[in-house]
């Protein structure tokens, strides 16, 4: 702004001279012989860069043409309505360097010569004026700092032909803010031809005397002195990249004849001026210090920044200015990251609503209010006890798909600087890099291109609270940001300045966190307790602030918490693998799970403090992942607030113990907790797991208490969080209710069929069919009757536990077979059965299921009262539909016969155990095939009991 000022003196004297200029030309509307210097008191050019000339001349001419009636005579055609002359990029001034003429003192003429007081002389105008009648006249005019409007930073005033003439300067207002003088509807009486507009660099210098107001009529060299103190008027600038541009823009009040008017026509000319040199000899003393508002580790917080520029010679006529800071590039320390409880809430600001940014905008008109995230204020040497405000926003994420969704630079984060002015008619939009490494989150902002003009002091801040844009170090002691600013001057040597901060405190003011802490939080359970029934499961785990990052989780759900897999479809590999490719956005309008596998949703919450931001998502069965035959997969689309980063992909493992025929979450065949996404570590503090299909997770029918189970691992994504190998264990009790009111009458069916004599050996078939809704089985006590023998001689093979354990039983120790229906599952559950060693006499018997799940139901053997007995003491809480057990027979058979089986009613004796603690005695008959009559086929009271 103070460079617009400065800028705007300089200009004022070239539109002086264009103001008058009614630009016309043969046939053509335009100004020609157009030049611009800049010179010392000798004449020589002035070309040191940030040095104050001695003064500024801009010369031109008016094209003319002929009077058609007047041989001759040149008169001008299309005259000059408006002007605008832009100064090059960098030229500055201050517009306090001589005191200001009030508007009535300049209105006021006293002998052709305004009331403004000499000391208020700024420059002189030489020009040359004609009119139709084509006499020519030429005149010498003060030109005057006038005390400017309000919305514009300068004005310069001087009289032609005794009409007032007044100049505008503001800055631009667009990148790079070059000073702009704009005339605006002038007169038509005086036709000017011609004019040489100079402006002095240091307006009280001694030797403008002669031609300082009143004395530019009467030269004498002492009789117009001043006492106003020495102040440079204009600034060269501070840069020696490539030649200086003023440009030239005019508009005619018509164009052709004046005699036959056509349209109004317009005429843009550019000038070059040598470029700068001796860039060199301009210094930058600065100073950044950087620092969040918070000192507790690992907390939400804002950001200071303090920019100081010293330079004593900005004001010194003699002396030159420093080199501007024309871009700043700022190294936040390891550990300061973007706060992920930022988003929520937050709008952004279009490049469409940041054009909206008007000096007569009205807050909320351009950018958003809920996009604004801090506040600027800046101070410059050349504007006096001025304060210049503005405020940062947020930028949307660059998306080339979504109109209006972009950022300068294509990325993720970025930031918009709105200053504006609207005394001085200064409106400054800057927009600037935020970039996040995305392996540590570091962040390093990048504002360049910045405005070419002397700045004395910027105070930026970055807005407080829960959801401030910034998370603290998770360390206490010192932290140091870096920071480079470019002068204009040399852009390849930048100055580096470092700044130090401490963080003295923990989170909340407590002491500060030492080694790498982990103490996690975990619950977990169905809503609805009811023994039998199906409920909503839910898991959650947390995490302080400070500790390290969740990273994986093994789970182990209570014994009979199990899922009815039946009916429900399982998220193709395909599909899961498009969702991980997709933004965030494409997940939410379309899901890539088929909806039917959906099975429930999961929340994450992430951020520091109590203000998380959650991030919703689903949770779909799919299937097997390295050997677990099954897997659950939570599938987040990424966006919070004006943010899509992606769409998170989470595929956990499932296993069924095949004893217990728990449901086991495998950590680690399963992906890691993602830490960090796009640069930004997600500091995830709670995860919600909520398993609410309908008819989909079923609670125990043993009202036993139990838990859930959990190993937690931590770790982290830089060096304040180090990795842990030993996980957290936790566990959630949990305890079903309402067993007592669950029934327990099952029916169990045993037949042989072979040989029924003496010695043969008949093959054996179990079948057991509970009652719907009752409670599952718990254990099963089977003696046969006397009729029926061990034949050891039988036993061919053993399969070892060794062998057992690695799936290679021998065929040879196989005895039979087992299917299992379970209303859980789509298919039956079936498999061999295993004679396996053990620690009794006679070897276990193993039913071996296999299916979606394996399922591994092992009995002792032994003998009773002269009888075999097989005892399951250990079923899983499952319910089942039926369960068939069929043994061999023959030379293959275990069984073999004492007696004639037909000779007599045969009964074992059977005591059944219910999940719930029930229990029930059965004298099933032992029904042989083959026999006529007493015992034999279709004898009645032979099924249950």
């Amino acid at each position: 702004m103070s460079r617009a000022r400065s800028l705007a003196l300089g200009l004022l004297s070239l539109m002086a001279c264009l103001a008058l200029a009614p630009a016309s030309a043969s046939a053509d509307f335009g100004l020609s012989d157009i030049s611009v210097s800049f010179t010392e008191a000798d004449g020589s050019q002035a070309r040191k860069a940030g040095s104050h000339p001695f003064q500024m001349t801009t010369t031109f001419k008016v094209n003319t043409v002929e009077h058609p009636d007047k041989p001759g005579v040149q008169v001008v055609d299309g005259a000059l309505r408006n002007l605008d002359v832009t100064l090059p990029a960098g030229f500055a001034g201050n517009p306090t360097a001589a005191p200001r003429c009030e508007t009535i003192d300049f209105l006021t003429l006293e002998v052709l010569v305004p009331a403004c007081a000499d000391a208020t002389a700024v420059g002189t105008l030489r020009v040359e004026v004609g009119g139709a009648t084509g006499i020519v006249g030429e005149e010498t005019v003060p030109v005057y700092s006038l005390l400017p409007s309000p919305g514009v930073a300068a004005k310069l005033g001087f009289y032609v032909a005794e009409l007032p003439v007044t100049i505008d300067i503001s800055p631009a207002q667009t990148s790079p803010y070059n000073v702009v003088a704009s005339l605006r509807n002038t007169s038509q009486i005086a036709e000017v031809l011609g004019s040489e507009f100079t402006i002095w660099g240091n307006p009280s210098d001694p030797r403008h005397n002669a031609e300082r107001g009143e004395c530019v009529r009467t030269p004498a060299a002492d009789l117009c002195p001043t006492d106003a103190p020495a102040k440079p008027l204009i600034t060269l600038p501070r840069s020696c990249e490539g030649p200086l541009t003023t440009t030239f823009h005019a508009v005619s009040w018509w164009s052709g004849s004046r005699f036959d008017p056509g349209p109004p026509a317009s005429f843009h000319h550019s000038e070059q001026t040598p470029g700068m040199i001796d860039c060199s000899g301009l210094g930058l003393s600065a100073d950044l210090q950087v620092r969040p508002t918070s000192a507790q580790a690992e907390s939400a917080s804002g950001l200071e920044a303090d920019l100081l520029v010293t330079d004593e010679d900005v004001n010194e006529p003699s002396g030159r200015v420093d080199s501007d800071v024309s871009a700043v590039v700022v190294e936040l320390p390891e550990g300061v990251t973007a706060n992920p409880s930022f988003a929520a809430g937050l709008a952004t600001c279009s490049s469409a609503q940041l054009a909206a940014e008007t000096l007569t905008s009205a807050p909320g008109q351009g950018c958003p209010l809920a996009s604004k995230i801090g506040t600027v204020e800046a101070t410059t040497p050349i504007l006096e006890d001025t304060v210049l405000r503005g405020a940062l926003y947020i930028a949307p994420q660059d998306d080339p798909d979504s109109p209006g969704q972009e950022n300068p630079f294509d990325s993720l984060l970025a930031m918009h600087l709105v200053v504006k002015d609207p005394t001085l008619g200064l409106l400054v939009r800057q927009s600037g890099l935020i970039e996040p490494n995305r392996a540590t989150g570091q962040l390093i902002s990048i504002f360049d291109e910045l405005p070419p003009f002397p700045l004395g002091e910027v105070r930026l801040r970055l807005r407080e609270g829960a959801r401030s844009p910034l998370i603290t170090p998770p360390r206490c002691g010192p932290h140091t940001t870096f920071s480079e600013l470019f002068p204009s001057a040399d852009p390849e040597e930048p100055l580096e300045v470092p700044s130090t901060f401490q963080i003295t405190s923990g989170v909340g003011g407590g002491p500060c966190p030492s080694g790498a802490p982990f103490d996690p939080g975990f619950s977990a359970g169905t809503a609805l307790n009811n023994a039998g029934s199906f409920s909503p499961f839910h898991m959650r785990l947390t995490r302080r602030d400070a500790d390290q990052d969740l990273t994986r989780f093994d789970a182990v759900l209570p014994p009979g918490v199990l899922a009815k897999l039946a009916g429900v479809s399982k998220c193709p590999d395909a599909a899961i693998a498009a969702a991980k490719a997709k933004s965030g956005k494409a997940e939410l309008a379309q899901p890539s799970c088929p909806a039917n596998s959906r099975i429930g949703g999961v929340w994450g919450g992430a951020g520091v403090g109590t203000d998380l931001t959650y991030v919703p998502g689903s949770l779909y069965l799919a299937g097997p992942v390295g050997k677990a035959p099954l897997s659950v997969v939570g599938v987040v689309p990424a966006v919070a607030g004006p943010f899509d980063v992606g769409t998170v992909v989470v595929r956990q493992a499932l296993r069924v113990n095949p004893r217990s025929a728990t449901a086991e979450v495998d950590g680690a065949s399963s992906d890691p907790i993602p830490h960090i996404l796009e640069g930004i570590p997600l500091k995830v503090r709670d995860i919600r797991v909520d398993v609410d299909r309908p008819g989909f997770t079923l609670n125990p029918t043993s009202c036993d208490a139990s838990q859930t189970l959990a190993d937690i691992w931590g770790g982290g994504t830089n060096v304040f969080s180090l990795a842990d190998d030993s996980p957290v264990r936790r566990a959630s009790r949990f305890q079903a209710a309402n067993c007592s009111r669950l029934g327990f009458e099952p029916r169990l069916a045993i037949k042989l069929r072979g040989g029924t004599k003496r010695g043969a050996h008949p093959a054996l078939t179990a079948t057991y069919r509970p009652r719907p809704g009752d409670a599952n089985l718990a254990s099963v006590a089977t003696r046969l009757p006397r009729s029926a023998f061990l034949d050891q001689a039988h036993i061919r093979t053993i399969c070892t536990r060794v062998q057992f354990a690695a799936d290679a039983c021998p065929a040879a120790s196989i005895y039979g077979t087992a299917t299992a229906t379970t209303p859980l599952l789509d298919e039956p559950l079936s498999g061999p059965v295993y004679l396996r060693s053990s620690d009794n006499e006679l070897p276990d018997m193993v039913l071996d299921l296999h299916g979606i799940v394996d399922v591994e139901v092992s009995a002792r053997i032994d003998s009773v009262k002269g009888g075999i007995r097989a005892s399951f003491t250990d079923a899983p809480d499952a319910p089942v539909t039926e369960v068939v057990l069929r043994m061999q027979g023959g030379k293959k058979g275990l069984v073999v016969n004492s007696t004639n089986l037909c000779a007599r009613r045969n009964r074992a004796r059977v005591v059944l155990g219910a999940q719930s603690g029930k229990s029930l005695r059965l004298r099933p008959v032992v029904r042989p095939s083959g026999c006529k009559g007493r015992g034999g086929k279709g004898r009645k009271g032979g099924k249950g009991r």
